[in-house]
């Protein structure tokens, strides 16, 4: 199994910047993608950002596009989030995530699809 420890989390003002980041271990060798969840208080679980491990396209939920953007260390196998222009709505429990198997990106939006998550880490915008 592959275990994620996320770090980075923390209290922001608007405008401002944050990057999360998300360390992958354990049988991390057949790791084919990861990507960013996010679930604010009271609302469901939203896809952030995901790509696949091998080559260098992402993909990003609307709402994040342009602010949010996911990359990797590949020698690390870490992953993160790099968040800028970070606004109020942006406060949320941030979950990164890896799968195993191959899969279509459009399927990257669908919680189902990945195998691992990590604890989640506290983002919180101030206005």
């Amino acid at each position: 199994q592959v275990q994620l420890e996320e770090s980075g989390g923390g209290l922001v003002q608007a405008g401002g910047s944050l990057r999360l980041s998300c360390a992958a271990s354990g049988r991390t060798f057949s790791v084919s993608a990861m990507g960013w969840f996010r679930q604010a208080p009271g609302m469901e679980r939203e896809f952030v950002a995901a790509s696949p491990w091998s080559g260098a396209n992402t993909y990003s939920a609307d709402s994040v596009k342009g602010r949010l953007t996911v990359s990797k260390d590949d020698a690390r196998n870490t992953m993160y989030l790099q968040m800028n222009s970070v606004k109020p709505e942006d406060t949320a429990v941030y979950f990164c995530v890896v799968r195993k198997g191959m899969t279509d990106v459009q399927s990257f939006n669908i919680p189902q699809v990945w195998h691992y998550w990590g604890q989640g880490t506290q983002v919180t915008v101030s206005s």
